[in-house]
């Protein structure tokens, strides 16, 4: 099993090298999202501190989606999802290999870039650690809700409308609980979310990999 899940895991890592534009994109369009911000509400720091928590979650989610489309669809067009399918292992584990990929190249990133746009939105630095903590509890949320969605909408056309309908009303909690917490810990208050982070990540990482699995047979039959 450990086998299976290493060889799928870096089948993902190098599709992602050969192909730079999947990885590129949506952390391009969450630092130019960020910046658009700063630079139109530059001359009101106060302001621009008042809603830089929630912008950066925001950008976060939308960078999650923008490329979740494709998440299966080059295997789906290939025929190795269905290979996948067919194969005695667990397609959960296969599953769960492309979602590590997935998170790897595409949220770590983004995880790694969010104090430098959190310092730009003069967001204090007692919150950048806040920030980070609570974007790596949310992100692995974020990858699995927009997996199950690719997964749902990856034999549609035009699906990419559709999967954000499905996605986005789940979100909701997520981006409730992780932009509060970063709000309270720029006003100094003590962060009540992060253990409703903690919650909704462990039942995305245990539930998440089946229900995508299943979603992915629904979508074959």
């Amino acid at each position: 099993m450990n086998s299976v899940f290493l060889a799928g895991l870096y089948r993902e890592l190098l599709l992602a090298i050969r192909d730079t534009a999947d990885v590129v994109t949506p952390l391009l369009f969450f630092v130019l999202v960020g910046m658009l911000f700063v630079l139109g509400l530059e001359p009101m720091p106060e302001l621009l501190q008042a809603v830089g928590p929630g912008v950066i979650w925001v950008a976060a989610l939308l960078s999650a989606l923008l490329g979740a489309e494709r998440l299966f669809r080059a295997d789906y067009q290939s025929g190795a999802l269905e290979l996948a399918v067919l194969s005695p292992e667990p397609l959960s584990l296969h599953v769960m290999a492309k979602l590590c990929g997935h998170w790897l190249v595409s949220a770590l990133p983004l995880l790694l870039l969010s104090p430098l746009l959190a310092l730009m939105m003069n967001l204090p630095t007692q919150a950048l650690s806040v920030l980070a903590l609570t974007l790596l509890l949310g992100t692995p949320v974020f990858t699995i809700l927009a997996a199950l969605g690719a997964a749902l909408t990856v034999g549609l056309r035009g699906g990419g409308s559709l999967l954000a309908l499905v996605v986005l009303p789940l979100t909701i909690p997520v981006l409730i609980f992780g932009s509060r917490s970063v709000v309270q810990a720029v006003n100094g208050e003590e962060v009540t979310g992060l253990w409703a982070l903690g919650m909704l990540a462990v039942l995305a990482l245990s539930l998440g990999p089946p229900a995508v699995a299943a979603a992915v047979r629904i979508s074959l039959e």
